[in-house]
């Protein structure tokens, strides 16, 4: 099993920044992958940022890459994700995900274990 606990969200001006925290544990870090995705009410969660299987393959949105960066500290079991030039339709739940196994990090259902989730707003 594996235990994700997501921090860092807030509200935020358009054109700022925040970093989410995604700190795991129950499961040797090194076995899983980590991604993550977003939610806004009546939409289904959609894949933001990952890791390839196969490190240091990583992986973005096209509505994120360039002002987004995931990374991770193995010694912390934490993968993070830093948000930079926020745009307002940014604003969702932010929830990490976690996979054991090799699959297609874009989908939801590959991923078995998720976080409680942690909200971001971004105001105009």
């Amino acid at each position: 099993q594996v235990q994700l606990v997501e921090s860092g969200g807030g509200l935020v001006q358009a054109g700022g920044s925040l970093r989410l925290s995604c700190t795991a544990s129950g499961r040797t870090f090194t076995t899983y992958r980590v991604s993550w995705f977003h939610q806004t009410p009546g939409k289904e969660r959609t894949f933001v940022a990952g890791f390839g299987w196969n490190d240091p393959d990583t992986h973005y949105a096209d509505s994120v890459r360039g002002r987004f960066t995931i990374s991770r500290d193995d010694a912390k079991n934490t993968v993070y994700l830093q948000m930079n030039s926020l745009k307002p339709d940014d604003t969702a739940v932010y929830y990490c995900a976690a996979r054991t196994r090799p699959g297609n990090y874009f989908h939801p259902g590959e991923y078995g274990h998720w976080g409680q989730g942690t909200q971001v707003t971004v105001s105009s």
